[in-house]
């Protein structure tokens, strides 16, 4: 726990700096008592803050933090500009945390603590889940409803097309792809498919959350208490938040999908069009993976990194997939390769089971947990990979050279040459995403024991 008068070790133990922490006692006009960690939220940090008032009250506070500022590197999407969002949103019928301040050079949000559980996935009443998800639909509904001229942005312009609004905003991931350095050639097919792709469609222009559907919103008692997470948002197409609520729902089933846009379109008072949701969750997936890219190319050793091998390696699927039913290919099922017993698994077996038995059942910090967790899905994935991904190299190996009529000195060397003629047009799109997925389902029998369910998890179906 840190203090506002504690020592500077404590401080540090904690990782909250010194002036962080004065700062939040000077705004909150308290003293700090408490700072608790929780995990999520990745670069992002969250922070349960409690601040004692002159008159002894406690007040609970919540601090989001972003350490590695990204105003440094030119990235756009800070907590700076986060909070422009909250405030559009503050006021409206879409119930938002109240921003108590938010530093003026570090970035740092604080903001008053709402209550409410952010796993959907934890909620098993099937009466409580639709209820649940049937208020977020209205409340998206509504924040698409809210004036665009609230949000004051200088990048953001509520007046434009929305074609054109669409382009700026694959030209703003564009920038972040390319401003990390190195190349992903499925980025590049990805790049320029939502580019020749756009919607014909001028408006309406609305306030898009993006990243928006179950783990990013609180809810209590069968209702949805605050919307979180505005990093990723911009003026759009409402139907750009439908396709994220359809993506976020891979990873926390979200009751009847089809249903639940049919709550959105009665609530909205429109029509939906699902090809345009099939055309924005292939963009919502190329931003994720745009995102695991740069995690990749400035990896973060303190970061969580089990979670980054799984959830990168689920959207990199994910996207094909979504680039697949939008151009009609079929998906077909890969065969496992054989797995080869290494004589060393036992030692990654003693080092699973001592945090299983051991680290695990001992810890009471939530935060320790989950990175032990993390951890425990690093150890599997080496594991695995160790033992078939020779056989994988050669599978996709001779899937490459059945298209590019030569065998190529590596799997990467290869797929750079397939994306490179596909681009140019003399590689079908439809081989070139087969022989990639070929190549995601040999990660994926690499990774299956640290994915768990998820190795097996797939867009909910769009059609009726």
């Amino acid at each position: 726990m840190a203090t506002a008068t504690g020592s500077a070790t404590e401080l540090e133990a904690n990782n909250l700096s010194r002036d962080l922490v004065d700062w939040i006692c000077e705004t909150a006009n308290g003293t700090v008592v408490s700072a608790d960690r929780r995990p999520g939220g990745g670069r992002r940090e969250a922070w349960v803050v409690e601040v004692r008032g002159a008159d002894g009250t406690i007040r609970p506070l919540f601090l989001r933090y972003d350490r590695l500022d990204p105003e440094e590197k030119g990235d756009d999407f800070t907590l700076h500009r986060e909070a422009a969002f909250f405030r559009a949103l503050s006021g409206t019928a879409v119930p938002v945390p109240n921003i108590v301040a938010v530093h003026p050079t570090e970035q740092a949000i604080l903001s008053e603590l709402v209550p409410g559980q952010p796993w959907f996935s934890r909620l098993h009443d099937e009466d409580q889940r639709v209820s649940v998800a049937s208020d977020f639909i209205r409340i998206l509904a509504e924040m698409h409803r809210v004036d665009p001229h609230r949000l004051g942005l200088p990048d953001q312009d509520p007046d434009a097309d929305l074609r054109v609004l669409v382009h700026r905003e694959i030209d703003a991931w564009e920038k972040v792809y390319r401003d990390s350095g190195t190349s992903d050639p499925l980025i590049d097919l990805g790049l320029d498919w939502v580019r020749r792709h756009v919607p014909d469609v001028d408006g309406p222009v609305a306030i898009v959350q993006g990243d928006t559907g179950p783990g990013n919103f609180l809810f209590e008692n069968g209702k949805v208490t605050a919307v979180l997470d505005l990093e990723l948002g911009h003026l759009g197409d409402p139907h750009d938040d439908l396709a994220w609520v359809s993506v976020r729902a891979v990873q926390e089933p979200f009751t009847n999908l089809l249903e639940r846009f049919d709550d959105y379109a009665r609530a909205a008072g429109t029509t939906i069009d699902l090809d345009r949701i099939r055309y924005y969750r292939v963009l919502a997936e190329l931003r994720i993976v745009i995102l695991g890219h740069r995690k990749r190319a400035e990896p973060d050793l303190l970061g969580e990194v089990g979670n980054g091998l799984v959830y990168g390696l689920l959207h990199r699927r994910l996207f094909l997939e979504a680039l697949a039913d939008v151009e009609g290919v079929e998906v077909t099922e890969v065969d496992p390769v054989p797995s080869t017993p290494g004589e060393r698994d036992w030692l990654y077996d003693a080092a699973l089971e001592q945090i299983r038995q051991i680290i695990v059942p001992r810890s009471e910090d939530p935060f320790v947990i989950q990175r032990s967790k993390g951890l425990a899905r690093i150890l599997k994935y080496l594991r695995e990979a160790s033992s078939v991904s020779a056989a994988v190299e050669q599978q996709d190996l001779d899937a490459l050279e059945s298209v590019l009529e030569y065998r190529p000195s590596s799997v990467s060397a290869g797929t750079v040459k397939l994306v490179k003629r596909c681009l140019e047009g003399t590689v079908p799109l439809g081989t070139t995403v087969g022989v990639l997925l070929r190549q995601v389902a040999g990660e994926t029998q690499a990774l299956r024991p640290a994915m768990g369910v998820l190795a097996d998890r797939h867009f909910d179906p769009l059609g009726r």
